[in-house]
């Protein structure tokens, strides 16, 4: 159904102001004209699902929230790159803490729908679940359900029962849209109970679709784009919509398509990903005009990146970052690039920002797209484990600052300043008259220079490949700044006093000035710092990284409520935590992480975490007394900055001693290779069609795999004929993603193998499938009449994503033909993958190998008659070998600490393992080929205090001996705190 103009009027924001104030609505309303109505004040209070109606809008500056301009600084994390529900709130915790207020999320077809008409949201697929987590952590939702998400995830989301099916992809096209709309339909049920406008939930803002730059003005583009949008309507969906354009191209912006004519709903979005030697580009408001000048594209709407890079990807052999793996992209993409690129947006007038990826998490099982190993750690500010990294600061920092000093949520160009060696931006709000300017350093060197401010000259020092904001004029509480060359921070009110807080580089010198028409009294409250009144302003000077904050107390004076003034360099301010609570707004400074804070009468009860030895101290409101820690109370007193402070320090966090890995038991399996086993079970492939884009070879069976209903991990073929005295060589063409292989028995003796080649510099741009044919010499001895079989396991690695809108995942996946030369025997084929579907676990756990489909990776399987081995291994043969244990841990419940599992070997041994961990699959480790050798076991699957079932099936070529080599259990990160995990369901034989 679609909505009505009267409900469109309350989403439409400036438009609905148009429409009070006699303008002419719709997002055309003249943005001046709708923005002098917008309240000036705080923004809007962090988000929840508090019962009560809610109005979405915006102009050309910014969203309008209730009629209050909101900067959205939001992160993209992929709840089923996490498969522990309870530490999703972790996660977000950790976002909401340091600076973020939305939540960007993919829902991934794929992981939801195992066969037509199917569809999983339960356990780890509980999306109903993560959205209420997000209300309840007090973030905004940016909500991804595609249909096609891209991610780097297997068929870019796709579910692979869609390669075996009529229609084409990303079109118009019926049959494919009947599939698209059931499962919106499914999506849109959930989603329909967290709208923000509804009081409901906090989903903001829906995406449709993602990166579609095929049939860009064509017909069946629009038509496709136009189904899309009314279905979303149809479905009750009525907060704003709107696509990520692949780059900035200008294409979907409102108006390219048709909405019923609804107007004020669609806001244009596009992405980047410039890399770190790139100059940032003005791809904003205030960029070069035209289609492709980013947000001038769309000049009506305001300034949207749905994805802006907070790391990259890495490609098998970690190519793009020189075999070191995500390390490496966080080195290169550090805080200092994220300083330089995002200022850039934000002075840019890009006030919708979205950093991909804030958590990478992990691409476990089959969920990986081939171009990509089972890491996606990306290189961003939350690493795999869960551990905040320095990339941090900035986030933080701005990310306070955009929530609490609303001056940022409206700014113009303004004029141009030129300083000697540095790049700058001029912005001004032309409410406040507020002055940001944005100092960039594009070159190798330390830039020092004077910057022209409308305050006067300031002496700045720029790092290489760095930036810094300063701002003047920037009301702080009920003062005013009159310059700054550190960065504020944030600015709030705390029972009877305003806290500003400003942050830069260590060993950094802030100067500061206040304007004070009548002289104050100040309070030096910390040693390093120093100050002085001259004419009519206050000049403090304090030095950044002095073992913590440096504190200075502003007080009577022109106003008689004091201002409170922090300075701190980037380790320090991502310890500084405000938090608003209905009884008034906390800061708090010292431990690692703030989840959540209450006022329960006098008492401040505060949860979160520590990792090492701290005080902890508190501002809020008048009358409270005492602190609790972690529902321990702990000793205070008051300071003469007005906080609560303890008089001991929080004890670090204890040390966290892991077993060494033992006891191991071993299994050859691979019975398929033989001739003598039973196949009747498996289908027959005698298909003679199919819906792939791969064409049938002429005079062959279908053999893809996904024709068959196999469409995760390993697929076995068995291939019996009679007669093979005359073959002197068999040809066997396959088609996998990056990394595929392929092994040959003829009655039961090894052909060999082939796997596709490790990727360099040069062919990761080739993200898509690899097809080759591999030829194995049959010998003497194979060659006889009478029966013979010849066994193939293919090893996928999943299907292309469908970038282009070419179908391409439905590029074949497995064998393709099978010739003989010397003799051309008649072949009938059969062909097993993976069974059923776990019903826990889902689809992409399991592949087709034979001990998956008999149990052995599971919890209670009985291998006591499996043979006793010891680590390291050397063996050489084809085939698989399956290897188990258990382990006990014992870890503290208030101790949160993130485990991995750690495999090294010699690197010309040519094997690969899949990871079980009580069943779940963790991962691909491929030894020569790399670069991940460390797999994150996420809590909640990992019993960290209990047994832990582990398992790998090794797949091992004969070029090489293969191991396992060294196996052990690595601890990745460990914090005092946490929050409370429960196991997630992992059942056994």
């Amino acid at each position: 159904m679609a909505l009505s103009r009267r409900t469109f009027s309350a989403l439409a924001g400036s438009a609905a102001l148009g429409f009070a104030l006699g303008g002419s609505g719709g997002p055309g309303a003249p943005s001046a004209y709708a923005a002098r109505s917008v309240p000036t004040g705080p923004a809007p209070a962090p988000p929840s699902a508090d019962g009560e109606r809610h109005t979405i809008g915006y102009d050309h500056y910014s969203l309008l929230v209730d009629g209050r301009r909101l900067v959205v600084w939001s992160g993209e994390m992929h709840p089923f790159r996490l498969p522990s529900p309870s530490l999703w709130r972790d996660v977000l915790q950790k976002m909401r803490a340091h600076g973020y207020n939305a939540v960007s999320i993919y829902v991934s077809w794929n992981y939801h729908s195992p066969a037509p008409g199917q569809y999983d949201f339960s356990g780890v697929r509980d999306l109903d679940l993560f959205l209420r987590t997000a209300a309840e952590t007090g973030l905004y939702v940016i909500l991804r359900p595609g249909p096609y998400i891209n991610a780097e995830i297997d068929g870019g989301g796709f579910p692979g029962w869609l390669t075996a099916t009529k229609g084409t992809a990303r079109t118009a096209d019926p049959t494919y849209l009947s599939h698209v709309d059931e499962w919106l339909t499914q999506v849109n049920r959930i989603a329909r109970r967290h709208l923000f406008t509804q009081g409901k939930g906090t989903i903001l803002l829906y995406q449709i679709e993602n990166e579609y730059d095929a049939h860009v003005g064509e017909p069946t583009g629009r038509d496709y784009m136009s189904h899309l949008y009314k279905k979303v309507r149809g479905d009750g969906i009525d907060v704003p919509l709107f696509h990520n354009d692949k780059g900035r191209n200008g294409h979907w912006v409102p108006d390219s398509f048709d909405t019923d004519g609804e107007k004020g709903g669609w806001l244009y979005g596009f992405d980047g990903y410039p890399s770190p030697s790139q100059t940032p580009p003005d791809w904003g408001t205030f960029g070069p005009g035209g289609a492709t000048g980013g947000s001038t594209a769309s000049p009506r709407t305001p300034g949207f990146m749905p994805e802006f890079g907070g790391g990259w990807f890495d490609p098998w052999g970690g190519s793009w970052f020189d075999g070191k793996g995500y390390a490496e992209s966080r080195r290169t993409r550090d805080a200092a690039y994220e300083r330089r690129f995002y200022l850039t947006n934000l002075a840019n007038g890009i006030t919708l920002h979205n950093v991909y990826m804030t958590f990478g998490g992990t691409s476990w099982g089959w969920l990986p797209a081939p171009v990509v190993y089972t890491s996606y750690d990306y290189g961003a500010a939350i690493d795999e484990g869960r551990n905040v990294t320095e990339k941090i600061a900035p986030m933080h920092q701005l990310g306070h600052l955009l929530q609490r000093v609303p001056d940022f949520a409206r700014l113009d160009r303004a004029a141009e300043v030129k300083a000697e060696g540095v790049k700058v931006y001029h912005l001004a709000n032309p409410d406040t008259g507020t002055q940001v300017y944005v100092a960039r350093n594009d070159g190798t060197e330390p830039v020092t220079t004077d910057l022209p401010t409308d305050a006067g000259n300031l002496r700045i020092t720029v790092p290489a490949h760095d930036a810094r904001m300063l701002t003047t004029g920037l009301p702080l509480g009920k003062r005013t700044l009159k310059y700054s060359t550190a960065q504020p921070m944030l600015c709030l009110t705390a029972g009877r006093q305003d806290i500003a807080v400003f942050a830069g580089r260590r060993d950094d010198m802030a100067d500061l000035v206040l304007k004070c028409p009548e002289e104050p009294f100040v309070t030096r409250l910390d040693p390093e710092a120093a100050w002085a009144f001259e004419g009519d302003e206050l000049h403090v000077n304090a030095p950044l990284g002095q073992g913590g904050l440096t504190r200075v107390l502003v007080a009577k004076g022109e106003s008689e409520i004091p201002l409170l003034l922090l300075f701190a360099d980037d380790a320090t301010a991502v310890r500084i935590f405000p938090y608003d609570t209905p009884s008034g707004t906390l800061l708090v400074y010292g431990p690692s992480l703030l989840r959540h804070a209450e006022l329960r009468g006098s008492e401040v009860h505060l949860t979160g975490d520590v990792i090492g030895e701290t005080s902890l101290e508190v501002w809020g409101p008048r009358g409270i007394a005492s602190l609790v820690w972690n529902g321990r109370k702990v000793p205070t007193r008051v300071t003469l900055s007005g906080s609560l402070m303890t008089t001991g320090m929080l004890p670090s966090v204890p040390e966290v001693v892991l077993p060494r890995l033992g006891r191991w038991r071993m299994r050859t399996e691979t019975p398929e290779a033989g001739p003598n086993f039973d196949d009747s079970s498996w289908k027959k492939a005698d298909k003679t069609s199919s819906y792939s884009v791969t064409p049938v070879p002429d005079g062959q069976p279908v053999l893809f795999a996904d024709d068959y209903g196999f469409h995760y991990g390993d697929v076995w073929y068995r291939g019996t004929f009679t007669d093979s005295s005359g073959i002197d060589e068999v040809s066997l063409a396959y088609t996998t993603g990056t990394q595929g292989l392929l092994m040959a028995w003829l009655d039961g003796e090894p052909l060999g193998t082939h796997r596709m080649p490790v990727p360099d510099k040069n062919t990761t741009v080739r993200q898509g499938s690899w097809d080759a044919t591999a030829a194995f010499p049959v010998g003497e001895k194979l060659r006889s009449p009478g029966r013979h079989v010849l066994s193939v396991l293919v090893r996928r690695m999943q299907h292309d994503q469908d970038g282009k809108g070419l179908d391409t995942h439905k590029v074949a996946r497995g064998l393709t033909a099978a010739l003989f030369k010397g003799a051309a025997p008649e072949v009938t084929w059969r062909i097993q993958g993976e069974a059923a579907p776990d019903p826990v676990r889902g689809p992409q756990n399991n592949g087709g190998l034979y001990g998956e489909r008999e149990g052995w990776h599971l919890p209670g399987f009985r291998d006591r008659d499996w043979k006793a081995v010891t680590f390291p291994r050397a063996e050489r043969r084809q085939g698989v070998t399956w290897y188990r244990t258990t382990f006990r841990l014992s870890v503290p419940a208030d101790i949160d600490a993130s485990i991995g599992l750690t495999l090294e070997d010699d690197p010309y041994r040519a094997y690969r393992a899949q990871i079980f961990l009580n069943g779940w699959n963790m991962g691909q480790y491929i030894n020569n080929v790399g670069p991940q050798h460390t797999f994150v076991l996420p809590n909640g699957i990992l019993r960290t205090r209990g047994t832990n079932t582990l398992a790998l099936a090794v797949l091992s070529e004969f070029t090489s001996q293969s191991g396992p080599g060294n196996v052990q259990l690595t601890l990745l990160g460990r914090a005092a705190g946490g929050t409370p995990v429960a196991p997630v369901p992992s059942p056994g034989r």
